[in-house]
């Protein structure tokens, strides 16, 4: 059993079983939780869910793909046009849509009944749908089409299984295309497909370009159709022509960079029963495997059988938690089960589906990416799923094993290119500080964060840091940065510097924890290098204005000597137009500001505090930031920003301003995320800040606020205990938002945060709300652990066990 490491006050609350708080609410009944869930939620402007049918990190994922320019989850909820169903997809991505692949497309018929009468180029046979047929909810996604073809879908872990409802009539001779194509439209050459002249099943493969990476992948198709009427005819189409006398087809070209129109496609009957099932096995090792996995998890084609599965996989995974419904608006109930709900639909799980390396271990893809779900979706699934958390934690380590690197992103089998740091460090250490251990192998674990600190890669771009020469011996990474190890987007060098620090601070506490006191702090020291590009004479001015606010950070040369950058450069009240991409970089940070990263010293708030003119001043620039929309609470960056009132003794203004985020950006409509949702990270934090404890991720620390429901239960996967939080004096209309007072297994209750065995220890939080701001949860003694106050001897090592 491997050892974890956590703060040592983290348990100095002895714990007292069996104790309620006479004014407390009742424990939370027992719930169907998926009434409360929408797919739907953040399926238009730009939130880019996937909102089809799917198991909880299930590969197939089934939906209508859009013509929108939303559409990366597949279907955008938009008004626009359907152009196909397909069976794997991401969900909540930036950047270009990914995968997408090997679209279905029903026609009631073809023109004068003839297969060339049928329009087979995507770019040409979208079609609307009638807007409020939509249906989506866990394991089960449904529309009509213009031409009146009702179309629902669930799915296996593996296989998608459609069901198409032509019109009843003896116009109804149904024609079903496949589509060698993706959502991107990025196919490569050598793609594949086979017709069975006497079952119809279509068997293939192609090669594709990732969304946000490099390199390619190649996902192999297996599907069989049912019809109570049998098959009419098969046969290829090429571009805009089909014969029912080719049965296979291998198709290489392009046509100005756009990939020429290719595929299968099967004619039925009139269907007694107006009905075509559609069974798509998938597979990225092979055709056959994709053929043995449908037959496997669907033998029968039995729609309800499978959907009822997928449905009590999903009621399974959303078991630890119940909230109380009383007096709480349905609409919150929905956006935080919805967010939960949407931290698992990525990572997917690929195990035994991994065509790179021989493993026993797991193997999870759509790490999509770490730089935004390190922040709260993996810590939140360290609570509510640690089983799937583990295996995700040894597929990472497995991963470096193989490939030499932790991922920082990673999708489609490919590496996915590096947005800062290297997170996985971060993940790692938060999955090790929080007593995750299961077959976890740790001393690998170890190594493969070791190596990101010290070993450069050549690409690093897509794994690892750059930049080491310079940061091992100018304590940071320059502006114009010489670098010859190896080659990356040489850019974000604030951002970078600020989290190779918090990474180098994780590493730390895994160090510790596993006895490697030298390199704990050796690591312990780098962490601070933030201190290096923070300038105490900067100033910021906005519109001519001075904000009054002196300090920032900024970019540094090789010699020494300072560059410059103006601190509100691609915030969200910058108007010069400046892009803070990969693409298309103009400053030294990363999808935001100076004035968001001058907050982002995770594990050393006390220093930065310290350097913002105290405590006071740093609540003054904090609100600035919040109330002149400075920051963009869409982008992960903003996350903590929210919360940090805590480390400078103002508990009750993360509260406040927790409370004014949600619901004003995040409500239940299909635009109702304020940016891409990225895998899980909104979902999560939306989760965790409805619950009233906020990470402070790679740490053993829990931000403490007013909750949004009376009483909330979570019952912890490992241990079996149910911890809860109770608001006493709990106010509907969220006036009354202020803890006044708390009180932890029936003792009073001080600090302003809480510790991970809050959770596995089943422990009880009492809340006493009030109208105003209290003293709770000020004083110093109160405050969130900090590296420069807490120090390394504050650190203890406790059983994970």
């Amino acid at each position: 059993m491997a050892s974890s490491v956590f703060w040592s006050f983290c348990t100095a609350i002895p714990l007292v079983l069996g104790y309620t708080d006479p004014r407390a609410p009742l424990i939370p009944e027992d719930y169907d939780v998926l009434q409360y869930v929408d797919p739907l939620i953040g399926s238009a402007n730009g939130g880019n869910v996937f909102a089809g049918a799917s198991l909880p990190y299930g590969m197939a994922k089934a939906v209508a793909d859009t013509d929108s320019v939303n559409n990366q989850g597949g279907f955008a909820y938009d008004g626009s046009n359907i152009t196909g169903f397909s069976s794997l997809h991401d969900s909540g991505t930036g950047g270009q849509p990914s995968l997408g692949n090997f679209p279905l497309f029903p026609y009631v018929n073809c023109t004068n009944d003839d297969v060339n009468g049928c329009v087979y180029p995507k770019i040409q046979r979208q079609t609307s749908y009638n807007s409020g047929s939509v249906i989506a909810k866990p394991g089960y996604f449904a529309l009509t089409m213009a031409s009146g073809i009702r179309v629902d879908m669930t799915v296996s872990h593996h296989t998608s299984l459609f069901r198409f409802r032509f019109p009843a009539g003896p116009e109804s001779k149904p024609l079903l295309l496949l589509d060698l194509s993706d959502l991107s439209d990025t196919r490569q050459d050598n793609a594949a497909i086979s017709v069975d002249a006497d079952t119809g099943q279509m068997a293939g493969h192609a090669r594709f370009l990732p969304s946000f990476g490099s390199g390619s992948y190649t996902p192999y198709f297996c599907v069989d159709f049912r019809s109570a009427s049998g098959v009419r005819d098969n046969g290829i189409f090429v571009n805009s022509r089909a014969s029912t006398d080719v049965k296979q087809l291998m198709i290489s070209r392009g046509i100005n960079g756009y990939p020429l129109p290719g595929g299968a496609f099967i004619r039925f009957n009139s269907p007694t029963d107006n009905t075509v099932l559609a069974r798509v096995g998938l597979s990225f090792i092979s055709s056959e495997r994709a053929c043995s996995n449908a037959e496997s998890e669907i033998p029968n084609f039995d729609f309800d059988m499978t959907h009822s599965a997928a449905v009590d996989s999903w009621k399974k995974k959303l078991a630890p938690i119940r909230v109380s419904r009383s007096g709480v608006n349905s609409s919150f109930l929905s956006a935080f089960y919805s967010g939960i709900y949407r931290t698992m639909i990525n990572p997917q799980d690929y195990t035994g589906e991994n065509p790179l390396w021989e493993s026993t271990e797991p193997y999870f893809d759509s790490f999509y990416c770490l730089w935004d779900s390190f922040r709260s979706q993996l810590p939140f699934l360290t609570i509510f799923d640690p089983a799937s958390l583990t295996r995700m934690i040894r597929s990472l380590i497995d991963t470096q094993r193989h490939s030499g690197w932790l991922p920082d992103c990673r999708m489609s089998l490919c590496k996915g290119y590096t947005q800062g740091g290297s997170n996985a460090d971060v993940v790692l250490a938060d999955a090790y500080l929080k007593g995750i251990s299961d077959e976890i192998d740790w001393q690998a674990g170890y190594s493969a964060v070791q190596k990101d600190a010290e070993v450069e890669p050549h690409d690093w771009s897509n794994e690892g840091r750059g930049g080491l020469e310079s940061w091992k011996s100018l304590n940071y990474i320059p502006v114009e940065d010489f670098d010859y190890k190896g080659f990356g987007t040489m850019t974000r060098s604030i951002s970078r510097t600020l989290e190779y620090s918090y990474n180098d601070f994780t590493i730390a506490q895994m160090a510790r924890g596993l006895g490697k006191n030298s390199d704990a702090e050796k690591y312990e020291a780098t962490s601070g290098y933030w201190k290096n590009l923070f300038r105490d004479d900067q100033t910021s001015f906005i519109d001519g204005t001075d904000t009054g606010f002196k300090g920032f950070f900024q970019p540094k040369y090789l010699n020494g000597t300072w560059g410059y950058q103006d601190p509100i450069t691609c915030s969200n009240i910058d108007t010069s137009g400046s892009v803070c991409s990969l693409q298309n970089n103009a400053a030294e940070t990363f999808e935001d500001s100076i004035w968001e990263y001058q907050f982002f010293v995770p594990h050393d708030m006390a220093s930065l505090i310290a350097r913002l003119g105290g405590p006071s001043q740093f609540i003054r620039r904090l609100d600035y930031l919040h109330d002149t929309g400075i920051t963009y609470i869409g982008n992960e960056p903003a996350f903590l920003t929210v919360f940090q009132y805590h480390y400078a003794g103002r508990p009750g203004k993360s509260t406040s301003r927790a409370h004014f985020y949600i619901p004003k950006y995040f409500n239940v409509d299909p635009a109702g995320l304020p940016g891409n949702d990225d895998s899980g990270a909104m979902g999560s934090f939306i989760a965790m800040t409805m619950m009233g404890l906020f990470p402070n991720p790679g740490q053993n620390v829990y931000l403490i606020l007013a909750p949004f429901f009376e009483s909330i239960r979570i019952t912890s996967p490992l241990t079996g205990r149910n911890a809860t939080i109770r608001a006493v004096n709990f106010d509907p209309a969220y006036n009354d938002i202020y803890i006044q007072s708390a009180t932890l297994d029936g003792k009073p209750y001080t600090k302003n945060w809480v510790g991970h065995d809050f959770f596995t220890e089943g422990r009880e939080l009492v809340l006493v709300l009030g109208k105003n701001e209290s003293r709770w949860g000020t004083r110093q003694e109160d405050l969130p652990p900090s590296l420069s106050t807490r120090g390394t001897t504050n650190i203890s090592l406790v059983s994970s066990g």
